[in-house]
């Protein structure tokens, strides 16, 4: 017969081991780049959720990543919250950014301007691949779990910190579905 303490005990229990994978989640360390590797092209798979980084064709490592607000189709107006496809590079490394550290990407190509100037509209840009704002580095991990910047990519503090050693500018950039 199950009783009101057996129920109690299971329920205490469901909760523990809940709350200790989440903090697992939250506190097991990301594997870290290879020292001295450099990384030469980064893919971002947006349906995914994904930024995979390259070095000389080999893939280094897999990062989950959050999107633009509105991740589903492409950028093409200013302020609409998606994030870009296409081919880009690395213009821009910012080690104080307002997103702990940023890497600025090279939207809009001039596809992305003639596309937006057909409709009379701003294609956008200032679109970075970042790591949390300043002041909320603590969602950690956690930040996956919902799109919500501008249309930029985002990382943990953890995860730029150590991709701010291995990228430099002129590191090509693909955005894709």
């Amino acid at each position: 017969m199950i009783t009101a303490r057996y129920i109690s005990k299971l329920i205490f229990l469901i909760l523990l081991i809940t709350f200790a994978t989440i903090l697992g989640y939250y506190f097991f360390p990301e594997q870290k780049l290879p020292n001295g590797s450099k990384v030469d092209k980064i893919l971002v798979e947006k349906s995914k959720r994904q930024m995979h980084v390259f070095s000389n064709g080999k893939k280094l490592k897999t990062y989950r990543v959050s999107l633009g607000f509105r991740p589903r189709d492409k950028k093409h107006f200013e302020g609409d919250g998606k994030t870009p496809e296409g081919k880009y590079f690395i213009v821009s490394k910012n080690s104080n950014s307002i997103a702990h550290k940023s890497f600025g990407i090279s939207y809009p190509n001039a596809a992305d301007r003639k596309f937006a100037a057909s409709y009379r509209k701003l294609a956008g840009g200032n679109i970075m691949i970042h790591g949390m704002m300043n002041g909320l580095g603590y969602w950690g991990k956690f930040h996956r779990f919902i799109d919500w910047t501008a249309g930029c990519i985002a990382l943990t503090n953890n995860e730029m910190d150590d991709l701010f050693l291995h990228v430099d500018v002129g590191c090509e950039v693909k955005i894709v579905e």
